[in-house]
């Protein structure tokens, strides 16, 4: 039997593979390299619609979810690039398609990254800042209303900070993370990450630490940027259950989110002030309860509700994902835990792999007033993932009882085996490679 023309060409894993050699090092921030690649490609990023460009540290991801199911009922169709991916590089890029956006197929990818790849002709660049040009060139070549473009790491020298007017900047909670790359303060990282604001382009922002906030601050009147700041500019608030928001423009009261944990509606309420701060963007309120109810988010305090992971846990156990790895994604994980525990009383358990750059201590600590009980856990296949033995060091200097295993099905499984009055709630956290890695064991990619 002859074989298709699909089976001849070389599997995404291979090219991906290809890029990645390119380049020494898998961070190297700057952007000559992506200024190069875009002139390259007739620069698609001067060819794009309207931009809305995110940064922050925690709930970048869940933001442009929500401006992405609010716009999408909105009847536009949009773009949407992210990082870093679950289970498959698809994910990351999403194009705009009338009646909701699809994943790049593998095809459409290919031929992105291997235009890419062709033009670059060798020269070093980082597996990032090729994905990045492909993604900015497959959304110049595919009509669409917006683009929404989330930074990969800090800002200033991020990849996706070559677009010279977008159309909003937004700036989520900014907390410590990646300081080897950032800096050792939160000024700096601050610092960083606020540098995507640009000259007189509307900002909106995330309620910040007060010495955050000053950077933020003097960074937009130094571009002589419209500033809409959470608690000053717009409010949003939980009543009875329901998100009720308010600007100098009036009051929604909309439904819960379905992503859950407090900290959601925190994110829908900067998605909400977005829209509302540019004009072009006209959404009624119809369109923002259909997103804010509609958005979805994996490995978000995610619950699992199908697949193998419910098998391999005890019977009747909860079983939730989320990939929160820094101190301040474990606080809010743990705070929706706590959330959790006054609505249904369950023990919990937590299972912990974590990125050797990462404060497995500062992430932790979140948990220890919720939970004695951690399980340490390899993350399969992944470089610089954090030994399972200075995991466990970091939860036993917090008080907390350890024990490691050697993977996610031998941690439920040891849990099945022990006898439990109440059925337990497990979360499995500490990394996106893990929750990734999650996801594909239990069946449940995302789609």
């Amino acid at each position: 039997m002859n074989a298709s023309p699909d089976s001849a060409k070389p599997p995404l894993g291979e090219l991906i593979g290809r890029l990645s050699a390119l380049h020494q090092k898998r961070i190297d921030l700057g952007l000559e390299r992506m200024h190069r690649l875009l002139a390259r490609l007739g620069h698609p990023e001067s060819k794009l619609p309207p931009v809305i460009h995110i940064a922050g540290t925690n709930g970048k991801g869940s933001t442009l979810a929500y401006l992405r199911a609010t716009l999408e009922a909105a009847g536009l169709r949009v773009h949407a690039y992210t990082s870093p991916y679950l289970v498959r590089i698809n994910e990351c890029f999403r194009l705009g398609r009338v009646g909701g956006g699809v994943l790049v197929s593998d095809d459409e990818l290919r031929a992105a990254l291997e235009e890419v790849e062709r033009i670059n002709a060798g020269e070093a660049a980082t597996v990032f800042e090729l994905k990045t040009a492909a993604a900015l060139h497959l959304f110049a070549q595919h009509p669409a209303d917006v683009v929404l473009l989330e930074v990969g790491l800090g800002g200033r020298l991020d990849s996706t900070n070559v677009i010279d007017v977008p159309a909003a900047c937004v700036l989520t909670p900014v907390s410590m993370d990646h300081t080897d790359f950032l800096g050792s303060t939160l000024a700096s990282i601050a610092s960083e990450k606020a540098a995507i604001i640009k000259r007189s382009v509307p900002v909106i922002c995330a309620e910040q630490a007060g010495e955050v906030m000053a950077v933020i601050e003097a960074q937009a009147r130094r571009m002589r940027a419209p500033l809409f700041a959470a608690n000053e500019s717009w409010h949003v608030n939980v009543e009875r259950g329901r998100l009720v928001y308010s600007d100098d423009r009036g009051l929604m009261d909309l439904a819960a989110p379905r992503l859950f944990g407090r900290h959601q509606f925190d994110n829908a309420g900067l998605a909400i002030a977005t829209l509302r701060a540019v004009p072009a963007f006209k959404v009624n309120q119809a369109a923002f309860e259909a997103g804010i109810v509609g958005a979805e988010w994996p490995a978000r305090m995610q619950r699992i509700t199908s697949g193998e992971l419910l098998s391999w846990g005890p019977q009747g156990s909860e079983i939730w994902l989320d990939g929160g790895h820094n101190a301040e994604g474990g606080r809010v994980a743990a705070a929706a835990l706590g959330d959790l525990e006054e609505r249904v009383s369950r023990p919990l358990v937590v299972i912990a792999g974590m990125m050797a750059n990462k404060d497995a201590q500062g992430f932790l600590a979140n948990f220890a007033g919720l939970t004695r009980h951690i399980i340490a856990v390899p993350i399969p296949d992944t470089e610089n993932a954090m030994p399972v033995d200075r995991l466990a060091d970091a939860a036993r200097s917090l008080g907390m009882r350890v024990e490691p295993a050697p993977g996610i099905e031998a941690a439920l499984r040891a849990l099945a085996k022990l006898a439990y009055e109440v059925p337990p709630r497990i979360l499995i956290t500490g990394s996106l490679y893990l929750a990734g890695h999650v996801l594909a064991i239990n069946g449940t990619p995302p789609a």
